[in-house]
């Protein structure tokens, strides 16, 4: 089921400072294992005020920062505090989450081909919210071992990535951009 092109992922999280950097790791830990991020249910959000105690109100503004934040990067869902726990299939209905929509677009790893111009092939690997102080890469046989963060994650190279060596690798726009150059060594030669 993990491994089914449709299959994504929803997070629940009470929005706040923990929760957007627990959002933006497990993000990242997502998209290293080639899962699809479906969105984010902000939950337990307090609603608007009729009359605000300066605590509520930094603890509102706090939430509504974070808010902001996961509205530009992930599709998202906010379910206002009701005061209690939900109980039951009737509280839970009530919080109106929306089911799932369209299964995202399957997380993918492409090579792009710049032979011609770079005598290069560049794997591209999305990574989203990593630091490159974070990133790691290593070479190990026909595979890649991708360290971001406290996740790691070893793949098996495309076979045409097999044949060459790595050159060089770039963290951009959120997306690891890894450079391989053919190795003729490597190459079945013409007999």
């Amino acid at each position: 089921m993990i491994e089914a092109p449709d299959t994504s992922v929803r997070l629940v999280a009470e929005p706040g400072p923990a929760a957007a950097d627990a959002v933006a790791r497990t993000a990242t830990g997502l998209a290293l294992g080639a899962l699809a991020l479906d969105g984010v249910v902000a939950n337990r959000v307090l609603p608007t005020p009729h009359d605000d105690t300066p605590w509520l109100a930094a603890l509102r503004a706090q939430q509504y920062k974070t808010l902001g934040e996961w509205a530009q990067t992930y599709r998202t869902h906010e379910v206002t505090h009701h005061g209690q726990d939900p109980r039951g299939t009737d509280d839970l209905a009530a919080l109106r989450v929306p089911g799932p929509g369209p299964a995202p677009d399957p997380v993918d790893w492409p090579v792009t081909d710049a032979l011609a111009t770079d005598s290069l092939l560049i794997w591209s690997v999305p990574l989203p919210g990593v630091a490159r102080e974070d990133l790691g890469l290593i070479r190990r046989g026909d595979e890649l071992v991708v360290t971001a963060g406290p996740f790691r994650r070893i793949v098996t190279l495309p076979s045409a990535l097999r044949r060459c060596a790595v050159t060089g690798a770039g963290l951009r726009e959120g997306t690891l951009r890894i450079r391989f150059a053919p190795d003729p060594d490597l190459w079945p030669q013409n007999r």
